[in-house]
């Protein structure tokens, strides 16, 4: 049996900890901003592209790795006789699964496994590093940790509270009328990872913690339904939303691991600043 090495790709947003402790390696994709392409997690931050969209008033352009990206990550691993398993964002979302595909198939089949999330963020992260843990136990094969990924995908639960919808419409997700109601109403929109694809939920009124409360309530609840192995609090621009809910998940829920983490500069720029999610396995 083969080693198994595990990537993903930057918008699943984990702790440098996490990716160094479970030997995690990342395929970025790109940002464009006016001409100029970066890569995610790599040339530019969060932090500096909110700076660059202000200055700007322009949403960067996101684009999924090439298939020439995949080749040259996974060749070096290959080569030295590990099977290489890639979860990269919903097909739904992104070309980044189909471009891991098409550069699976330039290696010997059964070589290259890749696995299609049907989520974004810490979702993906949920899976990447529970095929890390078992990759590392050295006590199951490629084939067989793909078997298990498969069957967490459907127990994943993935949202987010949107603070502004800015980043929604610039990015033709959010009309204009939707827009300025959404603002004259202080709506503050869940967005739910449902089948792989994006689609609104509740609809919050009002700021702070009233929102965060109501969303972890109808998120949440008393918490039976939550596996308390690992849970994830991931943000953008919003480090205090993200350690009430943590504190609240910790009363409620109290997981062996509660993990807050910051979205990168991808996910960011399709959610905007003050945007807030919770993504757990349910039982």
């Amino acid at each position: 049996m083969r080693k198994v090495k595990v990537f993903t790709d930057s918008t699943a947003d984990l702790l440098r900890e996490q990716l160094e402790k479970w030997d995690i390696s990342v395929i970025p994709l790109y940002v464009t901003l006016g001409d100029k392409s970066y890569r995610d997690g790599i040339d530019i931050t969060t932090d500096e592209l909110y700076t660059m969209v202000d200055r700007l008033q322009t949403l960067p352009k996101t684009a999924a790795p090439s298939t020439e990206d995949f080749m040259e990550a996974f060749k070096p691993w290959i080569d030295n006789d590990y099977d290489v398993i890639f979860i990269g964002i919903s097909s739904k979302l992104s070309a980044t699964v189909q471009s891991a595909l098409l550069a699976a198939n330039e290696f010997e089949p059964g070589r290259v496994y890749v696995v299609d999330s049907l989520n974004l963020s810490t979702g993906i992260g949920q899976l990447a590093l529970r095929a890390a843990e078992m990759a590392k136990a050295g006590e199951a094969g490629a084939a067989k940790i793909v078997e298990e990924l498969n069957g967490l995908i459907p127990r994943i639960r993935t949202s987010f509270v949107i603070d502004t919808l800015k980043y929604l419409h610039m990015g033709g997700r959010c009309s204009s009328i939707q827009l300025i109601a959404g603002t004259m109403l202080k709506i503050k929109p869940q967005i739910v990872v449902r089948d792989g694809a994006l689609v609104v939920g509740e609809k919050y009124r009002g700021k702070g913690k009233k929102v965060l409360e109501s969303y972890f309530n109808d998120c949440i609840g008393d918490g039976r339904h939550i596996d308390a192995g690992r849970v994830f609090v991931t943000h953008s621009a919003y480090e205090e939303g993200a350690q009430y809910l943590a504190d609240r998940i910790r009363e409620v829920v109290n997981p062996r691991e509660i993990c807050i983490t910051s979205a990168g500069a991808v996910i960011s720029s399709h959610c905007g600043p003050g945007t807030v999610g919770i993504l757990y396995i349910e039982k």
